[in-house]
C-alpha cells in the first residue's frame, strides 16, 4: 500500500514540476497538451466541414453515396502511420502531416452519420416543409439537417474520441502532443510518470470534449428536451400521449417544421 502511494505521489510531483517551463516554452506538459488539442480539433472540425456538404449531396443524389463511402473506407484501411510517412515529402514536419490523415479517418464515421441522420427525418416533417413552400435544397438545409443533428453529433462524439486517441500515433514522426510524453519521455526512458500523465490527460481531454458535444446537442435541439425531457414518469406519459395522438402526426410535423423554419423564412 505504501509503495503504491509513493508511486502515485511521485507521478503527481513529476506532473506538477514539469507542467511548464516559462524560460523554455517548448518544454513541459502544457505545450504537449496544447499541441495535442490543436492536432485533434483541427481534423475534427475539417472532417465535419467536409462531411456535412458531402453528406447533404449524398442524401440529395443517392447514387453518389456508395462510391463516395467506398472511397473513404479504402483510405481508412491504410494504416495511420503509413499515411503520416506518405505525407512527409509534401508537408514536412508540420501539423498538416497529421491533420490530413486524421481528417480522412473522421470522414469514415461522420459521413454515414450525416446521411443516416438525414434519412431518418420523419416523412410528415418533410411534407410539412413542402406545404410551407420549401424547395428540395432549402428543405434539406433548413429543416432536415436540424432534425438530423442528434445523429450527426452522435457520430461526431465517436469521431472526436477516436481522433484524440489517434493523435498520439503521430509522435512516431515527431508530432503527437501527449504521445510525445508517452513515447519519448516514458517508454524510451523506462519512466512511468510521463506515460501515466500522458494517458490521464488524453482520457480527460476526450471526456471533456464529449461533454461539450452533449451540451451542444442539447442547445441545438431544444425540441428534444420538450418532447423527451424530464424524469422517467414524465417520459412514459409523453410517450403515451404521442401514441394516442399518432393520427395528428402531420399537424405535429407542421409544428416542428414551423419551429425549424422560422429563422429560415425570414432570410
Amino acid at each position: 500500500m505504501n509503495a503504491a502511494w509513493d508511486w502515485t505521489l511521485g507521478v503527481v510531483e513529476w506532473g506538477v514540476a514539469n507542467w511548464s517551463h516559462p524560460g523554455e516554452p517548448d518544454r513541459g506538459i502544457l505545450p504537449r497538451l496544447l499541441e495535442h488539442m490543436r492536432l485533434a480539433y483541427a481534423p475534427i472540425l475539417l472532417g465535419l466541414l467536409v462531411a456535412l456538404p458531402l453528406g447533404l449531396a449524398c442524401a440529395r443524389w443517392k447514387r453518389l453515396y456508395p462510391p463516395v463511402l467506398t472511397g473513404v473506407n479504402v483510405l481508412y484501411a491504410v494504416p495511420s502511420i503509413a499515411l503520416f510517412f506518405l505525407m512527409l515529402p509534401y508537408t514536412g514536419f508540420s501539423d498538416w502531416t497529421a491533420v490530413v490523415p486524421l481528417t480522412v479517418y473522421t470522414l469514415v464515421i461522420l459521413l454515414p452519420n450525416v446521411v443516416d441522420g438525414l434519412r431518418q427525418v420523419p416523412e410528415h416533417v418533410r411534407q410539412a416543409a413542402v406545404a410551407m413552400g420549401f424547395g428540395p435544397l432549402r428543405r434539406l438545409v433548413f429543416v432536415e439537417t436540424p432534425v438530423a443533428v442528434p445523429v450527426i453529433i452522435a457520430g461526431l462524439r465517436v469521431a472526436s474520441v477516436a481522433t484524440i486517441s489517434m493523435v498520439s500515433v503521430a509522435s512516431l514522426i515527431g508530432l503527437g502532443g501527449l504521445g510525445r510524453l508517452i513515447l519519448s519521455e516514458g517508454f524510451r526512458r523506462q519512466f512511468d510518470a510521463p506515460i501515466v500523465v500522458g494517458i490521464v490527460l488524453t482520457v480527460l481531454l476526450a471526456l471533456v470534449t464529449d461533454a461539450v458535444l452533449v451540451l451542444a446537442q442539447r442547445l441545438l435541439t431544444p425540441w428534444a428536451r420538450r418532447d423527451g425531457g424530464g424524469g422517467g414518469g414524465r417520459g412514459i406519459r409523453a410517450n403515451r400521449r404521442r401514441r394516442r395522438t399518432a393520427a395528428a402526426a402531420p399537424a405535429e410535423g407542421a409544428a416542428v417544421a414551423a419551429d425549424l423554419t422560422t429563422t429560415a423564412g425570414k432570410r
